[in-house]
C-alpha cells in the first residue's frame, strides 16, 4: 500500500466518528400534537380527525378542550387508534371551581399532566398579579399531586416576562413555587416573542420544564408582552425565527418529557407535515 493511500485511510478513519457524530439526530423521538392545531375539524369530527392525526404518525396528545363529548367518549377514540393522551389543558376558573371534575376527566383520558395556559388579567402583568399566582399555583398542585397523582404545568404565553428586579415575573413565578407541585409547559414562541431565549431558559431551570409546544414565529414578526398574535404568524419549524437546533438539544438536557407540535394556523394542512418532516430531518 503506498503511503498516499495509507495517509488517505487514516484520515476517513480517525474523522468518520466526528462524521458520525455530526450526522445525529437532534430530535429522535415521535412529537405529539396539541389539539387546539386540530380544533375546528375536531370540533366536526373527532373520529375523522384523529383518524387525520394517527395517519401522520402521532400517538401522543395533549387536549385543551373535550370537544363536546365527555372524557370517557373520547378516551374510547383514542383507545381504537392506539393514541395516548398525556396532557390535559383547562381553564383557569375550572381549577379553581371544579379541581375534581378537572381531575376526573385527565384520569379518565389518561392523562399524567393538568395544564393551564392563561392566567386572566387586565392591562400589565403586574407584581401582585404574580404573587398570587404563585399561591394559587402551589394550591392547584398540592392538591392534584396529593390527592389525584397529577402533576399541574403552567403554560407561559408572553406577558409573565415584565421585568422583575434581576430578571422577569416569569422568573418570580418559577423561582417562588413549590417544585414538587408546580412544572411548567415552555411554549417556544410564547417564551421567544416578548424577547426571551427559549435555549436559555430551559438551562437556567432545567427540569423544572416537563412539557413543549413546537411552534415557530413568521420573520419578520416583531414581539412585545400583550401575549397576542395573528394565528397566521405560526409557520413550519425551521422557516421562522426561532433556533429550533438550539432549543430541542436544550429541551433534551432538561429533561423534556412530552413535546407537542402546536400550528394555530389555517394552513395545518401542509404546514404540519413539513413541521414533522423538519423534526425528522434534523441533525446536528
Amino acid at each position: 500500500m503506498n503511503k498516499l493511500l495509507y495517509s488517505v485511510l487514516l484520515l476517513v478513519v480517525s474523522f468518520s466518528p466526528l462524521m458520525a457524530q455530526k450526522s445525529k439526530l437532534i430530535f429522535p423521538d415521535k412529537p405529539g400534537m396539541v389539539s387546539y392545531t386540530y380544533r375546528k375539524s375536531l370540533a366536526k369530527d373527532a373520529a375523522a380527525t384523529l383518524d387525520t392525526i394517527k395517519n401522520l404518525g402521532i400517538t401522543d396528545m395533549e387536549f385543551s378542550s373535550l370537544f363536546g363529548k365527555t372524557a370517557q367518549e373520547m378516551r374510547q377514540l383514542l383507545d381504537v387508534r392506539g393514541i395516548k393522551c398525556s396532557s390535559y389543558g383547562v381553564g383557569y376558573p375550572d381549577l379553581q371551581n371544579k379541581m375534581a371534575e378537572v381531575a376526573q376527566n385527565a384520569k379518565t383520558l389518561g392523562a399524567s399532566f393538568v395544564r393551564v395556559a392563561w392566567i386572566p388579567h387586565q392591562g400589565d402583568f403586574t407584581l401582585a398579579m404574580a404573587q398570587k399566582t404563585v399561591e394559587n399555583f402551589n394550591k392547584f398542585g398540592k392538591i392534584l399531586k396529593d390527592e389525584h397523582g397529577l402533576t399541574f404545568c403552567y403554560h407561559n404565553h408572553g406577558y409573565e416576562f415584565q421585568p422583575h428586579e434581576n430578571g422577569t415575573l416569569f422568573d418570580y413565578i418559577v423561582q417562588n413555587t413549590d417544585p414538587k407541585y408546580v412544572s411548567f409547559e415552555m411554549d417556544i414562541l410564547w417564551t421567544f416573542f416578548p424577547g426571551q431565549d427559549p435555549a436559555a431558559l430551559l438551562n437556567k431551570y432545567g427540569n423544572r420544564f416537563k412539557l413543549m409546544h413546537l411552534k415557530d414565529l413568521k420573520k419578520g414578526v416583531q414581539g412585545n408582552m400583550s401575549g397576542g398574535t395573528s394565528p397566521e404568524n405560526d409557520v413550519p419549524l425551521g422557516t421562522g425565527q426561532l433556533d429550533i437546533p438550539a432549543i430541542l438539544i436544550a429541551a433534551k438536557k432538561a429533561g423534556v418529557e412530552h413535546y407537542y407540535i402546536e400550528d394555530e394556523s389555517s394552513n395545518i394542512a401542509t404546514q404540519v407535515p413539513q413541521t414533522i418532516a423538519y423534526l425528522k430531518n434534523l441533525k446536528k
